[in-house]
Order: C-alpha cells, then sequence, then structure tokens
C-alpha cells in the first residue's frame, strides 16, 4: 500500500492555519521533497506562507473557497489542475465547530447548523467530486493518487455539546469507508486520520481556549505523530484518545464495508 512518501504533489485545503499549516509544513520537510500547494481563503496568509518557507520552491499557494458556487468552484479546480497536472494527492483540513445545546430550542441558529454542515461535509463531497478526474487519472497510469480526509474522534463517540459537528465528522467518515472501497480499483487511496481535541483556532471563537487548552493535544505532538503515521500504509489513522474509540468501535468495519461492497458487485456483475 502507498502511502504519503510516495505523494509528488499535494494540495492542501484549509492550510493557511492551525493544524492544516502544520501538516502542509511537515509535508514539504518530507525527504522526498514533494510539491506542497498550501489552498485556503486569505491571500495573505498563503503569501505569507510562501514568504517565509518557500525558498526552494516546492511550496505553492492557490485561493480557493470551497463554500463558493458550484460553477466558480468547478473552474477553480480545474484551474488548478491545469496548473498542476502533476497533482496527486488533496487533502481536506477545512472545518468548523459551534456548541449548540437543543435543551433551549430557540437558541439554536439553524444558519450556522447549515453553514456547519457545508463546511465539513458538503464541500468537501463537492471537491471530492470535481477533483477524482485528475486523481483517478494519475492512478490509471500506475501511479497512486490519495485523497486524504481528516475528520475527528467525534465521529466516533459524540460530544453531546457539539452535536451537529460530530454528525457532520460522522459522515464524512462513512464517506471516507465507502470511498476506500469504491476507488481502490482506480489506484485511488482514500485515508483518514482521526484527530482527538487538538490546539486549534477552531476552537478560538467558542470564547473556551483556556478551559480546553487543559485537555487537548499539544499541535506539535498531534503533527509528528499524524505525519509519523502517514508513512505507513494505513488507510484510518486516529491520533492520541481517538485510537481508543477507534478500537472500540470502528476496528474491523472498513473490511466490513470492502466485503460487502465487492459482494454486491460480484452479484449484480461489477455494477
Amino acid at each position: 500500500m502507498p502511502s504519503i512518501k510516495d505523494t509528488k504533489c499535494i494540495l492542501i485545503i484549509g492550510s493557511t492555519a492551525g493544524l492544516g499549516r502544520a501538516l502542509a509544513l511537515s509535508i514539504l520537510a518530507l525527504p522526498s521533497k514533494p510539491t506542497v500547494i498550501v489552498c485556503g481563503r486569505r491571500q495573505e496568509r498563503i503569501d505569507e506562507l510562501i514568504a517565509v518557507h518557500g525558498t526552494d520552491g516546492r511550496l505553492k499557494g492557490f485561493k480557493l473557497d470551497l463554500l463558493a458556487d458550484r460553477a466558480s468552484l468547478k473552474a477553480s479546480i480545474a484551474e488548478i489542475v491545469q496548473q498542476y497536472p502533476q497533482l496527486d494527492a488533496v487533502m481536506f483540513m477545512s472545518g468548523i465547530q459551534h456548541e449548540f445545546n437543543f435543551t433551549e430550542p430557540e437558541s439554536v441558529d439553524l444558519d450556522k447548523v447549515a453553514d456547519e454542515l457545508n463546511t465539513n461535509y458538503l464541500s468537501i463531497i463537492n471537491a471530492i467530486t470535481l477533483f477524482l478526474p485528475q486523481l483517478i487519472k494519475i492512478g490509471v497510469t500506475g501511479y497512486p493518487s490519495f485523497i486524504y480526509t481528516v475528520t475527528s474522534g467525534l465521529g466516533v463517540v459524540p460530544g453531546a455539546w457539539v452535536p451537529n459537528y460530530c454528525a457532520t465528522k460522522a459522515a464524512l467518515h462513512s464517506l471516507s469507508l465507502t470511498l476506500n472501497a469504491q476507488l481502490k480499483s482506480k489506484n485511488v487511496h482514500v485515508v483518514e486520520i482521526l484527530p482527538p481535541l487538538v490546539e486549534s483556532e477552531l476552537h478560538d471563537h467558542q470564547g473556551k481556549r483556556e478551559v480546553l487548552s487543559k485537555f487537548w493535544m499539544p499541535l506539535d505532538e498531534f503533527t509528528a505523530l499524524t505525519i509519523e503515521a502517514l508513512k505507513s500504509d494505513d488507510v484510518q489513522i486516529p491520533i492520541g484518545s481517538s485510537v481508543a474509540d477507534y478500537e472500540g468501535f470502528e476496528k474491523g468495519k472498513l473490511e466490513a464495508v470492502t466485503k460487502m461492497y465487492d459482494g454486491r458487485k460480484a452479484a449484480t456483475g461489477g455494477k
């Protein structure tokens, strides 16, 4: 099974801050020397990253809004593929998190519910679909290509204080399992990272940074553990406290999904 060490050109969406930024710089430092395209909505952060870390020319940048209308998103992804025809990996790091208390239903902001669903799931499945022609094109030539999704341990065992966030991550987790089963025949490898609570800007707007800092995994530790795991041939990568959730509830599920999918294909003549 190929790994991050085989990636030649990777686009990391949501890589201008936090976990995405840290992973982008660590991937850039791999001995295999891949081209790394940092991607986000804030051009000034993209420019800052390239100015500081792009001295050898392998760090590129592209401004992309996954929440743009579908036609604009399709045009942007087509432009990325045109600029980087060697693109063989896409990592989805972007996400938002809101707390909702359904015991006080009048306090639930349904606009925020929709925004969380769009950001954490719908925009990602849209982008994956639009990137897949390029990734399949690479894969069928004999060179591996990759989709990296970032879900959460909370997608396995939900935290009731962030119910919609957990639901979006559970949806992306399920999608990752089924895409893994479907795309293996195309040499497209779907790798899912399941972080624990990690030091991140994700929590800043909640006003609980000081409290959460007593429990979260430091960003440097998360990055080191994740990069090391990405060098293996594992396609599901739980980190920290997510390991126990994975071991307790998810281990073996990917094999079951794949077996069921392969069995159905055999029974229906490959359809």
